[in-house]
């Protein structure tokens, strides 16, 4: 059995009457093949997801069983499982049969005739709002919406598996049967709510209604409709939902099909005149291309419909896949019923000044990017979907890690050969890694530093190559270091690529954001990992040597003993293999071991000195001298030079010094090299010559010239230049 795409209610806004604020109009709509009905079962939560009445026989559909049967809705009793507290068997009052009776089966054979999620309520849907006083009844409360009766619906045999629900909600696919009605001839999903949370998340839905429906044009395109509700007469006072259908599929659903891309293309009818909405201009190409172009459309859309919400004072506080729709027919994303929104602004007596009022919207709005933040890292890395890759990023987070280092640690944990072919590394790295700057500030640590609705819609990850984009300065440091990284992973660094980095780093030091030594031993404890020296390169190439090490990963860890000390500890940590036997071209095994170099350094406020050739000539220099007016020629005259805020080189910048005290080296060798002194002599010396000098001799660091919470250049006595990207701590979670 398949579902058809019906056409959406008269009181559905055409596009034709968005304003002017509203990203352009979709093109007619083309429809797209129908999509099959699922069975009831929801793959994401590992649950049934809630249904329609049935004792289900062969068919993917749960059917009604029965014939010539006039039931309503109230006619349902809800009974609580033995053993089971989350489950429960929702089983027909015969007393309000008009037709046959249904056969009942034996105890053995009995199974739920409603398949409901198990799932506890979240910590804002616990608190949610005050339940109404008793004297007020449901009538008088939800008086500003349409009550319906049951008689007014044509209840279906199925439920799409996009709409589940809760373990405390009964989900029924129906059509309106009233000619009076406006939405006559409508498919409608009635949501039956069971338990006294449920029914304060529905009578929230309706409450929230009043404020959203002033501006109905956004509030038709981008919320789930509630159109009325049913309120029962027995004694168990059931009350049940009628809000829109918007779909078969819930953006998570969508996301898990083989084929989700084409297929939501064609729901989406994408042309040319449709991808103008997000800045593009083409369409078709490459599938990372695609790709990228969706995900800036379903985000912009879902950031415009959470912006609304927040425009009015209300947070939505469940933002997943799950709960968000594709409607097929205005191609708007659906934030869901609205059942668990809260206030900015409650009147509460312990809410009383206006500092705590302003610190709760803003801790709200944080709370609703962030999980924008989680729903963007599933569509783009489709990795995340995987519960156990999910559990490693969520630990990431729960470690107090940065997110501006999610690159670095999700190229440890996904795998390379994926199936996806990385394309979600892909998009983020695109444009000068304008994705992994958008992810890092949608899932800030810090609340205060989380980027809001109207902030991500002009950001450059989500505006196409049409739109110009005057990107903050942040945003250029930041894709200065990308690029620069993006070079470092080349496995071969020829001339070009050479000179390239050294531009980049040149670059970054020109707009060091921190240059002050206060920021430095803020930002500079944790881990970094090595990407590239700017002095001399020497491998195994076109030498013998005694014994041939592989160099593996090379680190740097700072600590600070206290936060009043201006002294740091740095550790120089390299780790090799060391080849042996004559097999070492096919066998790259060899026997592990570690270096290890410690040292303490004091930090203070320096300077480095620019001078010019004439100037520079009788002076003693460290390494060459550099010519200012020729570097800054250069420096200037590429793609990234309009980012230079200076008209002429300075003299001088500010940087961090390094005051070094002694130094501590212990080496770590495996059996059985570490039992001839000889050979581990030799190990040492290959160790010293393949690595660079500043390394080996913490000692030659003499200033820090960048630093972020990302990327880090340290300046050796000769003028190299070492860069470093953070690091995770633990390089293998879980």
């Amino acid at each position: 059995m398949a579902t058809a795409l019906l056409p959406c209610s008269p009181t559905q806004p055409s596009r034709s009457s968005l304003p002017s604020y509203l990203p352009p109009p979709f093109p007619p709509f083309l429809p797209a093949t129908p999509a099959p009905l699922s069975p009831l079962h929801d793959p994401d939560r590992g649950a049934a997801a809630a249904s329609a009445a049935a004792v289900c026989s062969g068919n993917r559909s749960m059917a009604l069983c029965g014939t010539n049967m006039s039931w309503g809705m109230e006619s349902l009793e809800a009974t609580r499982l033995r053993g089971n507290l989350s489950t429960f068997l929702v089983k027909p009052s015969l007393a309000h049969f008009g037709g046959p009776l249904l056969y009942v089966l034996p105890r053995r054979c009995r199974r739920t005739c409603f398949s409901l999620l198990r799932r506890s309520s979240t910590p804002v849907e616990s608190k949610g709002v005050a339940e109404s006083s008793p004297s007020v009844s449901v009538d008088e409360e939800l008086d500003h919406v349409k009550k319906f009766k049951m008689s007014d619906f044509r209840v279906l045999d199925s439920v799409s598996i996009g709409l589940g629900g809760r373990a405390d909600e009964v989900v029924f696919e129906a059509i309106v049967k009233d000619p009076k009605s406006p939405l006559y001839n409508t498919r409608i999903v009635l949501r039956q709510l069971i338990s006294s949370q449920a029914k304060r998340r529905g009578k929230r839905a309706i409450q929230v209604l009043k404020k959203l429906v002033r501006r109905k044009i956004m509030y038709y395109s981008y919320s789930m409709q509630v159109h009325g509700y049913i309120s029962s007469c027995s004694s168990c006072g059931l009350l049940t939902l009628v809000h829109g259908y918007h779909g078969s599929f819930s953006l998570r659903h969508w996301l898990q099909q083989a084929d989700w891309l084409p297929t939501l293309e064609a729901t989406l009818a994408l042309d040319e005149e449709s991808v103008k909405r997000v800045g593009d201009d083409t369409i078709g190409g490459p599938a990372v291309t695609r790709k990228l172009r969706l995900i800036r459309i379903l985000m912009r859309d879902l950031l415009i419909g959470v912006n609304y919400l927040h425009s009015h004072g209300l947070a939505h506080t469940e933002l997943r896949l799950e709960n968000v729709h594709v409607c097929p027919v205005d191609r708007h994303i659906k934030v869901g019923i609205l059942g668990n929104a809260a206030d900015f602004y409650e009147e509460s007596p312990i809410i009383s000044t206006v500092d705590n009022s302003l610190d709760r919207r803003l801790m709200m709005i944080a709370f609703d990017m962030r999980c924008v933040g989680f729903m963007m890292a599933k569509m783009v890395l489709r990795e995340l979907m995987d519960p156990l890759i999910l559990a490693k990023f969520k630990s990431f987070f729960a470690k107090g890690n940065d997110p501006s280092c999610l690159r670095e640690f999700l190229l440890q944990v996904l795998d390379r050969n994926s199936s996806s072919g990385n394309c979600g590394l892909q998009i983020l790295d695109r444009n000068w890694g304008a994705g992994w700057n958008l992810l890092s500030l949608l899932l800030a640590t810090k609340p205060s530093r989380r980027i809001s609705c109207l902030e991500a819609l002009r950001h450059p990850f989500l505006c196409g190559p049409r739109w110009r984009v005057m990107p903050s300065m942040n945003i250029i440091r930041w894709g200065l270091g990308s690029t620069a990284v993006r070079i470092t992973e080349e496995y071969i660094y020829g001339q070009r690529q050479r000179s390239r980095l050294a531009h980049f780093i040149e670059l970054m030091e020109m707009l060091n954001p921190h240059t002050k030594p206060k920021n430095w031993l803020e930002l500079l404890p944790g881990k970094w990992r090595l990407l590239y020296y700017t002095g001399r390169h020497i491998g195994l190439t076109l030498r013998q040597p005694p014994i041939r090490v592989l160099i593996g990963n090379v680190h740097l860890v700072v600590s600070r003993p206290s936060k009043s000390s201006t002294n740091v500890s740095m550790t120089s940590e390299i780790s090799f293999s060391a080849l042996i036997g004559q097999d070492w071209p096919h066998d790259k095994s060899g026997v592990a071991g570690q270096l290890q170099v410690n040292s303490v350094f004091k930090l203070k406020a320096g300077r480095q000195l620019y001078l010019k050739e004439e100037n520079s000539k009788g002076y003693f220099s460290l390494g060459q001298s550099i010519d200012r007016d020729a570097l800054f020629q250069r420096l200037a005259s590429g793609r990234w030079g309009k980012a230079i805020p200076y008209k002429e080189l300075p003299s001088s910048l500010p940087v961090a010094t390094f005051i070094s005290d002694d130094i501590e080296l212990l080496l770590n060798l495996g059996r059985p090299l570490n039992q001839e002194v000889d050979s581990a002599k030799k190990v040492l010396q290959e160790v010293r010559t393949q690595i660079p000098p500043e390394m080996f001799d913490l000692s030659r660091l003499v200033c820090g010239t960048y630093v972020d919470s990302r990327l880090l250049v340290l300046r050796s006595v000769n003028g190299s230049a070492l860069l470093f990207t953070r690091t995770c701590v633990d390089e293998n979670p879980l």
